[in-house]
C-alpha cells in the first residue's frame, strides 16, 4: 500500500491555497491599513505552512530521535473543537507522542512495529509524516484508542474534512467586530475581517493534521 505525500498533504495544502485565495479576494476593496493586514496573515499562512511542510518532510527536526524499529500504535486527539492524529510510540523505556498528518491507513493501524529512518516514520509501504514536534506528556484532551482489529481503511471526502475543520471559525465575527472596533469601517469591513478570520481559523486545522476520523 504506497502512501505518498499526494495523500496525506494534499487536502491541507488545498486548504491553504483557499484561504490565501480568501485573503487575495479581498485586496482590490481594501484600502492601505487593511491590505496591510491582509499581507500580514497572508505572510503568516505561508511561513507556518512551510514550517509544517519542512516537519513533515524532515527539513526542520520534530524531535524524533530514535532510529530503527520501534513499537508504536495511532490515538486519535479530541481537543475542545480540534482533532489530531498522533502515533504513541515506545523505545524500550521512553515513550513520545508523534503527531501526524492524517493518511486513512491509520485509521486501521493496530499497535505494530514502525520503522524509524532518520526523521522519517514508515509502516510497510505507508509513510507518516509529522504534523508538528513529539510530545514527552500524553496529548491533552480525550485519547481515542485505534481498534484492536484491522479493519479497511475509511475515506473521508474533502467536504466532511472541511466540516470538521471549520468549527474553530465560530469566533471569527468576533474578529470582525474587533477589527471594526479598533479600525474602524462599516459593514463591509465586517464581512471582510469576518470572512478572512474564518478562512484562517479553517486553515490552522487543517495544517496541523486535523483528524477526520
Amino acid at each position: 500500500m504506497s502512501s505518498g505525500p499526494a495523500r496525506a498533504l494534499v487536502y491541507p495544502l488545498l486548504v491553504t491555497s483557499g484561504t490565501l485565495a480568501v485573503i487575495a479576494g479581498w485586496v482590490p476593496f481594501a484600502d492601505l491599513d487593511q491590505v496591510s493586514a491582509l499581507a500580514v496573515v497572508g505572510l503568516a499562512v505561508l511561513a507556518y505552512t512551510a514550517y509544517q511542510l519542512g516537519l513533515a518532510f524532515g527539513v526542520f527536526p520534530s524531535g524524533l530521535v530514535a532510529t530503527g524499529t520501534v513499537r508504536g500504535r495511532r490515538v486519535r486527539q479530541q481537543y475542545r473543537l480540534v482533532s489530531r492524529s498522533w502515533l504513541e510510540i515506545s523505545s524500550g523505556d521512553r515513550m513520545v507522542w508523534q503527531p501526524v498528518f492524517y493518511e486513512p491507513v491509520l485509521s486501521a493501524l493496530t499497535p505494530t512495529d514502525l520503522e524509524l529512518t532518520g526523521r522519517a516514520i514508515h509502516h510497510g509501504d505507508a509513510r507518516f509524516y509529522p504534523s508538528g514536534r513529539v510530545r514527552t506528556t500524553e496529548p491533552t484532551g480525550k485519547l481515542v484508542d485505534n481498534p484492536s482489529r484491522p479493519t479497511d481503511p475509511p475515506v473521508f471526502g474533502i467536504a466532511r474534512r472541511l466540516i470538521l475543520d471549520v468549527q474553530p471559525a465560530i469566533g471569527a465575527p468576533l474578529v470582525g467586530l474587533l477589527w471594526v472596533y479598533v479600525m474602524s469601517g462599516g459593514l463591509g469591513a465586517f464581512v471582510a475581517a469576518t470572512t478572512v478570520a474564518a478562512a484562517a481559523f479553517t486553515w490552522l486545522s487543517a495544517i496541523r493534521g486535523s483528524d477526520p476520523s
